[in-house]
C-alpha cells in the first residue's frame, strides 16, 4: 500500500519527538481538547458515601513572606514546598525538586530552576550539566555525597518546579520561592555559597550585572542579618554550550578552594 503523501518517515517522526522534548512537551496528552478554565463535572456519590460523608482533609496553605520564616527544619521546607499551590509552575511540572546533598555541608551551591531530566528525578543537578558539576566538584574535592561536611555539599535552586520548555522564571516565580531559599540557607548555615547563574547572584546580592561581570568575585551576602560569602560562577549548562569558558569555571573552582581552606 503506497504511503499517504503527508505521512511521516520513522526518521522524521523520531525527530520531531525529538524537538517537542526540547521545547518542554515532554508529556503524552488525550486527543480530546480539555477547557481547564471549567470546573469538572461532579462524578453522582455511591450511596455508602451519601449516608457517610467523610470528612475533607484540611488543604496545605503556605504564605510565602509570612509562613516560611516558621518552618524548623529543611524536611518541613520540602513537605509545605509539595503542597504549596500558589506558583502556577508546580502545574505544568511533574515533581518537586527541592535539594540534594549533605545538609550539613559548609557549601552551599544554588542554581536556577530544574530542567528535565531533574523534573523526572526530583533532583537538582542530575542531567548532562549535573554531571558535568559533579566533575567540576571533584577537581577540588568535593561531592554531593561526600558524609563529611568539609567535602560535601548542598544544592539546591532559586525556583523549585520546572519552568515549561526550559524558559527564564519570571520575576513573579522568582520572589514566590524566594523566602523558601531565604529559610533554606538560614537552617542550613553554609560557610560559603556559590550560585550557578546570574538569577541566584542577582537574588541574593541585589546586582543587576550579568554572569560574566559577576563571576569570580567573592561578596558577601546578608541572609537574615548574616554575612555569607558568595561566589557567582558559571551555570554548568552554559559552559556545555561554551566549552571554553570552562577555563573561567575552573579559576572559580579554585577560588572556592582557596576560600575553604583559608577558613
Amino acid at each position: 500500500m503506497d504511503r499517504k503523501q503527508n505521512d511521516m518517515t520513522p526518521h522524521d517522526a523520531a525527530e520531531a519527538l525529538r524537538w517537542l522534548s526540547e521545547m518542554g512537551a515532554d508529556e503524552i496528552i488525550g486527543e480530546d481538547p480539555v477547557n481547564r478554565l471549567v470546573a469538572p463535572a461532579a462524578k453522582p456519590a455511591p450511596a455508602a458515601a451519601r449516608a457517610a460523608p467523610a470528612p475533607a482533609a484540611a488543604p496545605v496553605v503556605v504564605v510565602p513572606g509570612q509562613s516560611a520564616a516558621a518552618f524548623g527544619s529543611l524536611q518541613e521546607i520540602e513537605t509545605a514546598l509539595a503542597g504549596f499551590d500558589a506558583c502556577p509552575l508546580k502545574k505544568t511540572a511533574t515533581s518537586l525538586c527541592y535539594a540534594d546533598g549533605n545538609p550539613e555541608a559548609r557549601v552551599m551551591l544554588i542554581g536556577e530552576a530544574p530542567g528535565r531530566d531533574e523534573d523526572i528525578q526530583g533532583k537538582p543537578f542530575v542531567g548532562r550539566s549535573g554531571q558535568l558539576l559533579d566533575r567540576m566538584l571533584a577537581a577540588v574535592g568535593l561531592s554531593r555525597t561526600a558524609q563529611d561536611r568539609e567535602s560535601a555539599v548542598f544544592i539546591t535552586n532559586v525556583i523549585f518546579w520546572r519552568p515549561p520548555g526550559n524558559r527564564t522564571p519570571t520575576d513573579a516565580e522568582t520572589q514566590m520561592c524566594l523566602p523558601f531559599l531565604i529559610r533554606t540557607i538560614e537552617l542550613q548555615k553554609p560557610d560559603v555559597i556559590v550560585c550557578l547563574g546570574a538569577t541566584p547572584a542577582q537574588r541574593l546580592t541585589g546586582r543587576t550585572d550579568g554572569i560574566l561581570k559577576l563571576r569570580g568575585k567573592w561578596v558577601t551576602a546578608n541572609v537574615s542579618g548574616r554575612n555569607i560569602p558568595l561566589l557567582p560562577t558559571l551555570h554548568p549548562a552554559y559552559l556545555l554550550r561554551q566549552p571554553a569558558q570552562k577555563r573561567l569555571a575552573w579559576r572559580d573552582m579554585l577560588s572556592l578552594r582557596q576560600m575553604l581552606d583559608a577558613h
